[in-house]
């Protein structure tokens, strides 16, 4: 009897000894994955191993502070969703940055250390490029392709590894189909040129976003050719892409060059008329970049705001920007507005390079429309 109960508890033992090697190998790192942490760590990276690491660290901080230029109807849905789930971090706060003195301010906080309050910011990328120096060295790309974080390796800057982008928005053009017949619609850039849009026949924006956004896929030197004979043809200035599109929904033009995806869509929707349209011609100029991000190396609570960043590019933060913003989730999420706008679609796609080059973009084409340069 007493042979029988020892055995029992010898056989019970091992099974157990059993499941925790099992147990213990399943968690270990991989070769790749350990290699892929030595090569970041080599070029002064931090790279973890394991979601779980991240979560744990996560639990002692408890807190989390972000700044963006996303606006305010986000926030509550992002925060409940990201507290349900990670009950631990109880304390988080999101705040909106508006406006050039406001984003000066923070880059000259942020560059004099000043900036302590904040562990994660999200802004404009030709902003977000000169904070690079103060970024924590996390490689958010490697984790992100070693399957540690869930984000899609094309939001992640490819070289930085450490900056972000989860929201993208194109252009396009509208028209007031009232006041001019579908089928005299351009069908592409170059129709805006032909003799019958000459005179006052449409409008554009004097700060060139979507011509801008046309350089990756013609090259600087065609569309700042495209610039001068779009200026040639004599259009109806403007400024502010809102109070246009507005102009065009009242009847007041019946054209725009130049219209966004997100706020396009949204006036269609509120048009009870339904003579405000939308189009997307290609190559469509795509901001795969738009709002870019990452966290400070004056960060309290790093750990948290690698998991938000997580969240944010998930599916769910994704439905949420997609939502509220409205319409301006990230292009490389499947069943995102943008993504499901542009499908089959040639893209002339503003990437990380081209965000860098983007303000020079916009100097040069905004003197081949025959303006002084802003320096002058």
């Amino acid at each position: 009897m007493r042979n029988t109960v020892l055995n029992k508890i010898v056989g019970s033992f091992t099974l157990f000894l059993l499941f925790m090697l099992a147990a213990t190998h399943a968690n270990a790192a991989s070769p790749t994955l350990l290699q892929a942490k030595q090569e970041a760590e080599a070029k002064g990276y931090i790279f973890f191993t394991t979601h779980d690491e991240i979560v744990a660290m996560a639990k002692k901080e408890g807190k989390l502070r972000v700044i963006t230029g996303l606006g305010p109807p986000n926030y509550k849905p992002w925060i409940n969703a990201f507290k349900q789930k990670y009950p631990f971090i109880t304390d988080v706060r999101v705040e909106e940055i508006r406006g050039q003195d406001a984003l000066q301010k923070l880059v000259l906080e942020v560059k004099v250390g000043q900036a302590k309050e904040w562990d994660i910011y999200f802004i404009p990328p030709d902003w977000a490029l000169q904070l690079r120096p103060y970024l924590k060295k996390h490689d958010i790309l490697g984790m992100a392709n070693h399957g540690v974080l869930k984000i899609h390796s094309g939001m992640i800057h490819s070289t930085e590894k450490n900056l972000l982008s989860v929201t993208s928005s194109l252009y396009g053009i509208a028209y007031n189909r009232k006041l001019i017949s579908e089928d005299k619609v351009p069908a592409k850039w170059e129709d805006f040129l032909k003799p019958e849009f000459k005179g006052r026949k449409f409008a554009l924006q004097v700060r060139p976003v979507a011509v801008a956004g046309l350089v990756p896929a013609w090259g600087l030197e065609r569309t700042l050719d495209f610039a001068r004979k779009i200026a040639a043809q004599q259009p109806v200035w403007g400024r502010g892409a809102s109070t246009i599109q507005t102009a065009v929904a009242a009847g007041e033009y019946s054209l725009y060059l130049g219209s966004s995806f997100d706020s396009g869509k949204r006036i269609m929707s509120k048009d009870l008329t339904g003579n405000y349209i939308h189009k997307t011609i290609e190559p469509v100029p795509t901001r795969i970049i738009d709002d870019a991000g990452g966290i400070l190396n004056t960060a309290d609570h790093p750990h948290a705001a690698l998991l938000w960043l997580e969240f944010l590019a998930s599916p769910e933060g994704q439905e949420i920007i997609d939502k509220y913003e409205p319409l301006k989730a990230s292009v490389f999420t499947p069943g995102s507005e943008v993504a499901q706008e542009v499908r089959g679609k040639k893209l002339s796609a503003l990437d990380w390079d081209h965000s860098a080059k983007y303000e020079e973009y916009l100097s040069k084409i905004f003197e081949a429309y025959g303006f002084p340069k802003a320096d002058k």
